[in-house]
């Protein structure tokens, strides 16, 4: 029960973090979609790296980059890197066995260049779609987010400060 507390609460720790960046919402927006790009590839100590590297690349928030990376997490390693083996192989049918105990990128390697192939062929292919998707529902959360903000912040303002509006009017007339 603690566990899932303190996961719920550093989710809407990043969630926040990500929708309160001081960047325009396409950077934020294009961050995530490359970070999840890189999630969703079979290169798994090395995630994070590169989807800041690329962030750099495209000029777009590394902190998004970073955060869209947990599209692939702990929890969902074993069925998103079975979904790749299960997509590359479909396209790429090879003699390999896929063990999912050993996922890491070095795992791979010794596994043999067969399985690395095949991997990489299925995660670009669940990359692609889901980066793009990504993209778009990001655009519009943080969108939605900065507007119910705004919304928000002007109306503590006028609760604060009395509607002077209706007294602005009173004096032009």
């Amino acid at each position: 029960m603690r566990f899932w507390v303190s996961f719920k609460r550093a989710i809407k720790y990043n969630y926040l973090r990500v929708m309160r960046l001081k960047v325009s919402t396409h950077s934020i927006a294009l961050g995530m979609a490359v970070g999840v790009f890189s999630g969703c590839l079979p290169i798994l100590p090395f995630q994070t790296v590169v989807a800041v590297a690329l962030a750099f690349v495209v000029r777009c928030s590394k902190i998004a980059a970073a955060a869209g990376t947990w599209i692939s997490n702990p929890l969902n390693w074993v069925p998103f890197y079975t979904a790749c083996f299960i997509i590359g192989n479909w396209l790429i049918p090879i003699d390999v066995s896929f063990d999912p105990h050993h996922m890491e990128l070095k795992d791979l390697l010794e596994q043999g260049g067969g399985i690395v192939i095949v991997m990489m062929t299925g995660g670009l292919i669940m990359a692609v779609p889901c980066s793009i998707l990504s993209y778009f529902i990001t655009f519009r959360a943080v969108t939605r987010f900065r507007q119910r903000r705004m919304i928000r912040l002007i109306k503590q303002y006028k609760s604060k400060h009395g509607d002077h509006d209706s007294h602005d009017k009173s004096v032009d007339s």
